[in-house]
């Protein structure tokens, strides 16, 4: 890799670090191309974005992010997992490393807020965007549902006993 090809890349994952909202990052050893695979399929299904590393470039490019607090993280066999949606990354990177033990959550960041394993995997543990709405959208709908059976039920009960009451006249 010559010095414009690191650059670019030192380039590439600064935009990536100033645009994520969540950083969760990895150390993995001994994973095969079909489970990386599997695991980028995944990362990309939930919206999130997730690159193998070299620490070094990875280091530079985090000079000036609200992200350089993680530089110490980056030893080994690094990667890194990133989104715009605070509880994607985390989540799909934490399940598959309860099934995988190839991959190692190292530690991770939320702004300019540092997280530990622990926090990264309560961090998973949260409902995304996405479900948070729809509980949203289904606790407001609820109460508009129940009154319009509420005031049904009254119509419905007169016209039940007007019917009973024409039944027991004829």
């Amino acid at each position: 890799m010559n010095r414009t090809e690191k650059a670019d890349l030192v380039d590439s994952l600064r935009t990536t670090f100033e645009g994520s909202e969540v950083v969760v990052i990895t150390h993995q050893t001994g994973l095969t191309v079909t489970e990386v695979e599997g695991l980028r399929s995944n990362v990309r299904a939930a919206g999130a974005g997730y690159k193998v590393t070299k620490n070094r470039l990875a280091r530079l490019a985090l000079q000036g992010t609200r992200y350089e607090n993680l530089s110490d993280l980056f030893t080994g066999p690094t990667s890194v997992t990133t989104s715009t949606d605070p509880v994607a990354a985390a989540k799909v990177i934490v399940e598959f490393a309860n099934k995988n033990d190839k991959v190692t959550i190292v530690g991770g960041g939320l702004g300019e807020r540092k997280l530990n394993i622990d926090e990264i995997k309560a961090l998973a543990k949260t409902p995304s965007i996405d479900e948070s709405r729809a509980k949203l959208v289904g606790l407001l709908q609820t109460p508009a549902s129940r009154m319009v059976g509420v005031l049904a039920a009254p119509a419905g009960q007169i016209a039940r006993v007007l019917k009973a009451h024409s039944e027991q006249s004829e």
